[in-house]
């Protein structure tokens, strides 16, 4: 496989920034692999990173290069800082750049394929809620989101502490001053919408540790989903917040990924 790490000029952000991508090539002479292209336009996987790690994290904490060399799947991991993949009210417009700028570059860029059947994202913490937001705002262009120890309740777990002292200035830079329930940065309101919808839905795969701090959250969005007509695969276990289980667990992420046979 081809692994690029590449840095370009984002016109939405105004800087330079980068993304790490991961290429198929098909081989049959590389001792210990055994990879697999499965086309000209390859199918796509955004994988995201959580709040403090880069676009060099998801290679440098788990064997994904070797995972996905048998799928025949591109995997382009972009670089977002701490943004939560939102427009920030003091900031970045890092939901632009993720939703809009960021597919587009790495198309020009690299050989991959723009069809809905073809395009997937997932992320971990953070990235979780952005996987599963790219999901429900752009189902149109992600077949399948998935998250893993996701950050999928932020409405109520961030946003409304009884005491605001107790809030998080850096979350006021990114969400701003007020609730963000019943916004598109609300991922429990915008399972209603897509519900709600006549067009596209994205299928679904959650997974967290019974140990991990945002377990409780998980299950919130595990109950508003099943309440809803989208498709969820939900799974649960022993695990906390840390890579050992999301290192095992991308595999399973893969696994369930709808890719054409």
């Amino acid at each position: 496989m081809a692994l690029i790490e590449c840095k370009f000029y984002s016109e939405v952000l105004g800087l330079n920034t980068s993304m790490t991508v991961i290429l198929p090539q098909q081989t049959t002479t590389q001792i210990g692999m055994s990879n697999v292209a499965r086309g000209t336009l390859h199918p796509v996987l955004y994988l995201l990173h959580g709040l403090s790690d880069d676009d060099s994290i998801w290679l440098r904490r788990t064997s994904i290069e070797r995972y996905v060399a048998e799928l025949g799947i591109a995997v382009v991991m972009p670089q977002v800082h701490r943004s939560f993949y939102t427009d920030m009210a003091a900031g970045g417009q890092y939901w632009t750049f993720i939703s809009e700028e960021l597919p587009a570059l790495a198309r020009s860029f690299f050989p991959l394929s723009a069809k809905r059947e073809d395009t997937f994202v997932a992320g971990l913490s953070m990235g979780g809620y952005g996987a599963v937001k790219l999901g429900l705002r752009k189902p149109e262009t992600f077949a399948a989101a998935a998250s893993l120890s996701g950050a999928l309740d932020m409405a109520h777990h961030f946003m409304n502490w009884g005491d605001p002292a107790s809030r998080s200035k850096e979350y006021d830079l990114i969400f701003g001053p007020g609730d963000i329930s019943g916004t598109p940065d609300d991922l429990l309101w915008l399972l209603q919408e897509v519900d709600r919808s006549k067009g596209p839905k994205p299928a679904l795969y959650q997974c967290c540790g019974t140990e991990d701090f945002l377990y409780a959250d998980n299950l919130t969005f595990r109950d508003a989903c099943r309440k809803t007509s989208l498709s969820l695969t939900y799974e649960e276990g022993p695990g906390a917040h840390e890579w050992g289980y999301w290192d095992t667990k991308i595999q399973d992420v893969l696994a369930w990924l709808p890719l054409k046979k």
